[in-house]
Order: structure tokens, then sequence, then C-alpha cells
């Protein structure tokens, strides 16, 4: 059974430095517009269950600069309204033909699920709260790029980690990698046990901020406000936001992400953002590259597993 990328916890090291590097060729070969057309012959259903903008046309643009096609199932007018089954959906695919899918879906677990019953790469695009892969290698591409390497260096994770799935698959990668990796946001946005992987919780974001080398952004997730996780917007930006004078705290070399969109003025305010410190384009660029990377290695290497 083909293995595609499920998530990073169980991803091996040498495999996402494997994944780094063939990005870094495949930038490389865009910017000189000789990028190897090897997925030519190759059709990749991109299947999303949940909206998405910068993902699925991240990962449909690079599989066409790699000469595959793509075909795109819109799920408000599939059968999947009538009632079919995602079992009965995923063998219908099978039997399509397909050469890969990438996947997203509210529910996690539903990649694995749906590995488990095909023959040829699921690629993960964010599964519930689980995990979104590919967003995190392309931010460690993006810090590499930035920092050199992300071996001792410390990256701070901002914001709701307890419902971010990039939040988890940047955690696992990031200590893979060699980082220190440190979380803060409200208490009750944080899960418990981070300790047990090695991360440090900040109980206030201030302090920190002159220790760190990286701060990676996380959107305030406003559909969670019902359940009361903090008591408003004003406040989460008094005590979490990332504002203009926060920033002057940072270390000079210190750089910014956000994996979007944007809540401007909220969890991070527009001078940041568009600031000289922050390299969230980069990021979008860079997801190319890095979704060229997994395709061609799915397709054309072998498994990545995990």
């Amino acid at each position: 059974m083909t293995n595609g990328l499920l998530g990073l916890a169980e991803l091996p090291v040498s495999t996402i430095r494997t994944l780094l590097e063939s990005a870094r060729q495949l930038k490389a070969h865009a910017s000189a517009q000789s990028i190897p057309l090897t997925l030519k012959g190759s059709t990749i259903l991109t299947l999303f269950f949940e909206p998405s903008t910068r993902t699925r046309v991240s990962f449909e643009t690079a599989i066409k600069r790699l000469g595959g096609s793509t075909v795109s199932m819109a799920i408000e007018s599939s059968s999947t309204k009538k009632g079919e089954t995602l079992f009965d959906t995923i063998k219908n695919l099978e039997a399509m033909g397909f050469d890969g899918v990438v996947v997203r879906h509210r529910h996690a677990g539903v990649p694995h699920f749906l590995q488990s019953h095909l023959p040829f790469p699921v690629i993960n695009a964010g599964d519930g709260f689980n995990e979104h892969p590919s967003q995190g290698l392309l931010d460690c591409f993006t810090l590499e790029e930035h920092l050199g390497t992300l071996e001792g260096k410390t990256v701070l994770i901002l914001g709701d980690i307890k419902h971010s799935r990039v939040a988890r698959s940047n955690l696992w990668a990031l200590k893979k990698l060699g980082a220190r990796v440190m979380v803060c946001g409200p208490p009750t946005l944080i899960p418990p046990g981070l300790s047990e992987w090695g991360v440090m919780v900040a109980p206030e974001l201030d302090a920190v901020l002159p220790l760190v080398d990286a701060v990676n952004v996380l959107r305030v997730q406003y559909e969670r406000q019902a359940h009361g996780y903090f008591p408003s917007v004003r406040e989460y930006r008094a005590l979490f936001g990332l504002t203009e004078d926060r920033v002057k705290r940072l270390p000079s070399h210190c750089c910014i992400l956000h994996p979007g969109p944007i809540n401007r003025g909220i969890e991070l305010d527009s001078m940041v953002a568009d600031g000289n410190r922050s390299l969230i384009l980069n990021q979008v660029t860079n997801g190319v590259a890095i979704r060229m990377a997994i395709m061609d290695h799915l397709i054309n290497q072998g498994d990545a597993h995990g």
C-alpha cells in the first residue's frame, strides 16, 4: 500500500531534510525557468471539504508547474451531499485511476482513512485539529532561508495552540530540526502536556520576546468565540497581539510568520504584517516550492510515510 504525506509527527527527520533540500532545488529551477516536468502524465485530485485559498491554489500550482494535471472535486455539488459515504466516494475515486489525492477535511484522521483504502498517495492538506504537514514544512523552509539553520534557534508559536493543526505540524518539524519551541497564548488555548514534548509554555508574552529568533503568529479563530476561550478580542490583542510596540522588544534578526488568513489589528498589526521583519509573503512563495517537492517525492521517488 502506497503511503502519502499524512503528518510530521511520525515522519523521519531524514525525509524532512530531503523534502527541504528538494524544495530549495525546485525553487532555484523556478527562478531559472527550468522546472523539470516530473509529473508529466500524472493526474492529481484535490479534495477540499473545508474552505482553502493558499493551500489549494498552492498545491494546484505546484502540480501544474511539474507538468501534471489536477482535477478539483466540488464538494458542494458532489454525491456526498446526497448521502454517499466517504468510503463509497473513495472507492469511486480509486476506479477513476488518479495518481494521488490532496485532501482537507474538518475531521482528524480522514487522510489516514483514505490512505488505508487507496493504492496511490494521499497528501494531508489539513485534518481537523490534527496536522497540516505541508504548512509545517514550508514554515521550516522559510525559517531556514532567513536564519540559516534551525539548530539551537528559539521559535515562539503565538496564539490558539489548542485548535491549531499548523501549530502541531510546526512543533514536530521544529523539534526534529533542532529548534527550541516556545508557545504563548491564553491559558484556555494551551493544551496540557506540552512540557512532556519538550515545549516551553511562556506565561507572559512581553517577557519572552527578547529571547526568540522567530515568531509564528496564529490566527484568532472567531468561530471559537462562542465557547468563551478568552473574554474579548480587545483583551486578546492587549495580552497576545503582536503590535508595533511589542515588535521593538524582539532581537534585530527575529522574523515573523503567519499562516494566513490574517486578522489585521487583532493578532497582528498591519505595520507588523507588512514590515521588514515579516516573511509572510515568503511563506506563500515557498509553499509552492515545498508542495512541488512533496508531489515529486511521492509520485516519482517513493513514500514519505508519516
